[in-house]
């Protein structure tokens, strides 16, 4: 009867590796600055844990003996970013999410730049890409949006669903039953928490869109694992206005695989696809097959996550050789207080 429950809160084999006889298992459904709330065979938890909650991300699963974490599993996936802000560390969204829903609208918050960065951390994240695209029922050609969104990575699988019809969005239903997790990220105000109502039963407060350029408030304010009718999990994130990327290479390499695929077949291999005689890209853009637009975007997110990556993994290092130092200064302290030489 465990390992069923255990299977419907999204346990697998993956997890079931990484514990001995007689640990138990819960999963983390929120973060709070002192505390976690998590979820067990046994019901509701409030867990602690003796290291920084910035450590743990909603959907985590962890070994905790009463109500103390023990230590965190190894998560199957992980879709993170670099932190808003000037601080350089890597911020987890959310983990274990089997399909990552990228909600956006079919009017103008439709962006094709911000679709691709959303889809490069689901893929470097492991999870299933799916963009929901709501308002379907104002747009004059809904489809069309369906079909540009589609066409941004051969990954992903793209909806158009008018978020305020119930049976519209049980359309989602089969990435968030039988134990999946669907996460859902996007900007504020296209409609992630009107969905997440229909989906959960949970009627959760919502707010208007201005309509000069399509953008709404915040109206989730934290992230939650909350169970769906459908038998799975759905976690709401707030609006996220900064989406910088960081160890995202292989996730921009699978977004972008016609352009990578093309990049093979230069005639040079550190081509810069510029002005070189015997560049594929080139060649397809001048042949029409290929937009520009998309070219420059590869080469800007590449970028980003190039400086990212090596800035966050630099303040990391810096980090460690200060606490390296902190410890040897403790020691030496320690030595000369007890008088000791050599």
């Amino acid at each position: 009867m465990t390992e069923h429950i255990l299977a419907g809160l999204g346990w697998s084999a993956h997890f079931a590796r990484q514990i001995a006889d007689g640990e138990t298992p819960a999963r983390i459904s929120a973060v709070h600055r002192d505390r976690f709330e998590a979820i067990s065979p046994e019901g509701a938890l409030s867990l602690i844990s003796h290291d920084e909650t910035g450590r743990f991300a909603v959907g985590d699963w962890v070994v905790h003996e009463d109500s103390t974490i023990q230590r965190r599993l190894d998560p199957l996936t992980s879709i993170g970013r670099r932190a808003a802000g000037e601080e350089s560390k890597s911020q987890i969204i959310a983990t274990n999410v089997d399909a990552l829903g990228i909600v956006t609208s079919c009017n103008a918050d439709f962006n094709p730049a911000r679709l691709e960065r959303y889809l490069a951390i689901c893929a470097a994240g492991g999870a299933l890409p799916l963009i929901i695209l709501t308002k379907a029922d104002l747009a004059v050609d809904a489809d069309d949006y369906r079909q540009k969104a589609q066409h941004l990575s051969p990954i992903a699988t793209a909806i158009a669903i008018n978020a305020c019809d119930p049976e519209d969005v049980a359309r989602l239903e089969p990435w968030c039953s039988n134990g999946q997790t669907l996460a859902l990220v996007g900007s504020s105000g296209v409609g992630k928490t009107t969905i997440q109502n229909s989906l959960t039963g949970i009627t959760d407060a919502t707010q208007g869109v201005r309509l000069d350029d399509a953008k709404g408030r915040h109206t989730t304010t934290s992230r939650a694992l909350r169970p769906t009718l459908a038998g799975g999990w759905l976690i709401d994130t707030p609006g996220m206005r900064e989406l910088r990327l960081t160890d995202a290479a292989e996730g921009i390499e699978q977004v972008f695989s016609d352009l990578t695929e093309l990049a093979s077949q230069c005639r040079f291999s550190d081509c810069r696809h510029e002005t070189e005689p015997g560049c594929a890209i080139l060649g397809a853009i001048g042949e029409g097959k290929l937009d520009p637009a998309r070219l420059a975007r590869w080469q800007k997110l590449l970028r980003e996550d190039h400086y990212n990556t090596e800035t966050v993994h630099e303040a990391h290092a810096r980090a460690r050789q200060f606490s390296k130092r902190a410890r040897g200064g403790m020691e030496r302290s320690d030595f000369k207080r007890r008088g000791w030489s050599g």
